[in-house]
């Protein structure tokens, strides 16, 4: 099994000492947090895309680029990249050279977003959304695999032997669909034969599972191999101490926080009490040995092999941040990699092809999977 830490870089006060940092504080606690992923071994880093309060990471490109210059190992993760929103031509170029300047350690996990505020910004509606992530990646998957694409696009210009510069440093790239709710994303990543990561964090566990069961139908349907199913799963909260009863007291201020900060979005509570969180909830808080059976518990239902931990402290102090993730990668990491399998297609950097391949339809391989690229709209 892998794990990554990812921030959504929410900027709002701190749930229990309700102080705020400034908005370059808060930047740069992301790096310090990426810097310590990768010091205590953790696989990659994520940063989220949003476009509207209270989150500050409307340009993970920028972020993620400075990260690379400060790491050397640990992956990097769009969590998740909202195509939706996004010109694909332009994403292309922010990514494709991203992808080069962290020698291809770049993973990219897409989604349509959601929120109005920022669909209004991007005048995007409700019942446009997913056709505009569905064709945004049709372009942008097509670019990274072609030197030159003709594409007749509906929510952009149309694209006659387009040529888009720089050609990625990974090719074929890595790119996870971001699920949380619905079967549109569940169907487009099963179609392409790509990996999905269920976000896993605001309900129970039932509806998650569900879209996980939908997409390996689906896999199946579009007649790719079973056994390259490739699944990550999010966690709604983490802390880990050596008593779970520690644990839990350390805990529940924080949660008191984020319940009144819930209750002033007007967002109502799907789990009301800290005792309801920590039971019916993907948060792993608790002991080393609770935390193990909860992972494996959900590993039963969802057959995932990476997992994602919140990098924030988010309510803790920075003692306490440290030495939690401190204690998952001494004694729960090793459990969970040695009892759960990893990724079936492995996890360093992809091939790299010439940039002379030529334009046209390639049966390149897409996230490890053989498959033909349409490069007409």
């Amino acid at each position: 099994m892998k794990f990554i830490t990812i921030t959504l870089i929410v900027h709002a006060p701190d749930p229990v000492t309700g102080a705020q940092k400034s908005t370059h504080e808060r930047f740069a606690e992301v790096l310090k947090n990426a810097l310590l992923a990768e010091e205590l071994g953790f696989d990659g880093f994520g940063v989220g895309e949003r476009h509207e309060r209270p989150f500050i990471s409307s340009s993970p490109t920028v972020v993620l680029s400075h990260i690379a210059a400060l790491t050397t190992r640990i992956r990097l993760f769009t969590a998740v990249t909202t195509l939706s929103l996004l010109d694909p031509v332009r994403a292309f170029e922010d990514y494709a050279t991203l992808d080069h300047l962290s020698q291809g350690r770049l993973d990219l996990i897409i989604g349509k977003g959601n929120g109005e505020a920022q669909r209004k910004l991007f005048n995007v509606t409700p019942e446009d959304q997913w056709d505009r992530n569905a064709e945004s990646y049709e372009v942008f998957r097509s670019l990274w695999h072609e030197n030159k694409i003709t594409y007749a696009a509906k929510f952009r210009p149309q694209l006659q032997d387009a040529e888009v510069w720089p050609r990625p440093y990974q090719r074929p790239i890595r790119i996870w669909h971001g699920s949380a709710t619905s079967r549109e994303s569940v169907d487009l990543a099963a179609r392409y034969g790509d990996p999905l990561f269920s976000a896993n964090v605001t309900n129970p566990i039932d509806p998650y599972a569900e879209l996980i069961d939908y997409y390996r139908d689906r896999w199946v349907h579009y007649g790719h191999d079973p056994k390259l199913i490739t699944i990550g799963a999010g966690s709604a909260g983490f802390y880990a101490s050596r008593n779970s009863q520690d644990a839990i007291e350390t805990y529940r201020p924080i949660f008191a926080g984020h319940l009144k900060f819930a209750e002033r979005l007007g967002v109502p509570p799907v789990f009301p009490t800290l005792d309801d969180f920590v039971e019916r909830s993907s948060a792993l808080i608790g002991s080393p040995a609770q935390i193990i059976d909860k992972v494996h518990r959900y590993h039963e239902r969802f057959g995932h092999q990476v997992l994602h931990l919140q990098a924030d402290a988010s309510g803790l102090t920075d003692a306490q941040h440290r030495d939690s993730l401190e204690l998952f990668q001494a004694e729960i990491a090793p459990v969970l990699r040695r009892e759960i399998p990893d990724p079936p297609l492995g996890w360093e950097p992809g091939p790299i092809v010439s940039d002379e391949v030529a334009a046209g339809t390639s049966t390149e391989s897409v996230s490890g999977i053989a498959a033909p690229i349409t490069v007409t709209g």
